[in-house]
């Protein structure tokens, strides 16, 4: 319920008005691998699409994509993103149960979003695939290091072995298996407190102050941190994400 009602908050996931630039140091991308498994006629589930940004931007050409998200707000601004396109779909729905019947879809798409490969499983025609890109336990870990907390800093094990083991466990043949390296660089502070504002990577960072205004808290933490990863592009942030493609048997 907390994440829930940070998305809420939220209410979308457009992050072009930060000026920021990405290296990419792993040759995968996750739209690339979708359009490997899908033509013109394919029935696709995209699982925690925000505010519908990658999924408009990004999809390949399919015969249909139904985008869902848990958030209704995230859903609400999908709607709006949507200006009359046609061949998508945005429902609120959650990851966990999803609602929709047996093997139905040819693919399904999952993006910084919790899985529950049974479902998956389910929904899936024989043969289809899951294409999933997510937020792995050691993604910015020099930040989450300095505030000694954050996004799966605590846990035990790493969210893309969890979902890799649930993926085997439920039937799943898996196809890829990828580790994903990138660095963001941030033009100034305030692009990277606009990145951290809309994002989790670090729990409970802002506060709203008396003026209804969000500002961050632990200041000198913050400045500690860009101290120390200044480079000559900008503020170095170093992504660590995860990929798996996997069949259903």
């Amino acid at each position: 319920m907390k994440e829930k009602d940070f998305y809420d908050n939220i209410a979308n996931w457009d992050f072009s008005k930060i000026d920021y630039e990405t290296q990419k140091l792993t040759d995968w991308d996750m739209y690339e691998e979708i359009s490997r498994y899908t033509d013109e006629n394919s029935l696709c589930l995209d699982l925690g699409t925000g505010g519908g940004e990658k999924v408009l931007s990004k999809y390949p050409k399919v015969g249909m994509i139904i985008a869902t998200d848990f958030s209704q707000e995230m859903i609400n601004t999908a709607k709006s993103n949507l200006k009359g396109r046609k061949k998508i779909k945005f429902a609120k729905m959650d990851n966990l149960k999803i609602d929709f019947p047996n093997e139905i879809f040819n693919l399904v798409s999952a993006r910084h979003t919790i899985i529950n490969a049974k479902e998956i499983y389910r929904v899936l025609e024989k043969g289809g695939i899951v294409v999933i890109q997510g937020v792995d336990k050691e993604d910015c870990i020099e930040l989450k290091d300095t505030f000694k907390r954050g996004q799966a800093y605590n846990d035990e094990k790493a969210i893309s072995q969890i979902d890799y083991e649930d993926l085997i466990n439920n039937g799943f043949e898996i196809v890829k298996s990828v580790n994903i390296e990138e660095n963001e660089y941030f033009k100034t502070k305030e692009d990277l407190l606009a990145l951290l504002f809309k994002t989790p990577i670090l729990d409970d960072f802002s506060e709203i102050n008396c003026n209804h205004e969000k500002r961050y808290i632990e200041s000198e933490l913050l400045e500690k941190y860009i101290k120390d990863n200044m480079t000559e592009r900008g503020i170095i942030l170093k992504r660590r994400l995860y990929g798996i493609v996997a069949k259903k048997k």
